[in-house]
């Protein structure tokens, strides 16, 4: 396959993932299979699919500045645990052998398939102090699996705000648009002192996201 050809293929499979990410966001069930298909090495596979959704996230943070403005507060906390668990996750990704990664990104891939087709139901009343604790821990594991593969993140980041905060669905969808989008900025930096981040691959998948 020449230069061109990949790059094609790639934006033609960035394009497919935002379709499927506006939808239910789950771009990554699309495009990391699909840089599978095109034979790189797992981890290689999902380190270009980190990168290449950064500019979704920057894109969905700026549309959401309005909302943004009313979650100074909640985000004080939410940022430095999911970012301080995305961390921990990039770092666990070279540090567990890629073999097993293979092994259990599959059941990440099945599991959040799952979850988007599970009815989504927005919190009703005021939450118990447990809950609220224990969605705060929630927090800091998704940081943990966004930064090691993430596929479904943002999805679970959302049900953990809708316990967490008070606030309209519509401003707490836009903390997690920032805080995910921040995550995969974080976690490719990581990638980027770690290993080689293949530009010619995670750039058209940033053109088409």
């Amino acid at each position: 396959m020449s230069f061109i050809q990949l790059s094609l293929t790639l934006i033609l499979i960035g394009v497919a993932a935002g379709i499927v990410s506006t939808v239910g966001g789950l771009a990554s069930l699309v495009s990391y299979p699909a840089l599978l298909a095109l034979g790189l090495p797992p981890v290689t596979a999902n380190v270009t699919n980190t990168a290449g959704l950064i500019f979704t996230g920057v894109g969905a943070s700026l549309a959401s500045r309005k909302e943004l403005k009313h979650q100074k507060r909640e985000l004080i906390t939410l940022l430095p645990l999911t970012l301080i668990g995305c961390i921990v996750g990039a770092l666990l990704l070279f540090k567990i052998p890629a073999e097993t990664f293979q092994k259990i990104v599959p059941f990440f891939i099945l599991s959040a398939g799952i979850l988007i087709l599970l009815p989504r139901h927005l919190q009703v009343g005021q939450p118990a102090k447990w809950q609220v604790s224990l969605a705060w821990l929630g927090v800091f594991l998704v940081g943990i699996y966004s930064g090691y593969f993430g596929a479904a993140s943002g999805v679970l980041m959302l049900s953990l705000l809708s316990v967490i905060s008070q606030a309209p669905f519509q401003e707490y969808n836009a903390t997690k648009n920032l805080t995910m989008g921040l995550a995969n900025c974080i976690a490719t930096l990581v990638y980027a002192l770690q290993t080689t981040i293949i530009g010619a691959l995670s750039c058209p998948l940033e053109s088409a996201f």
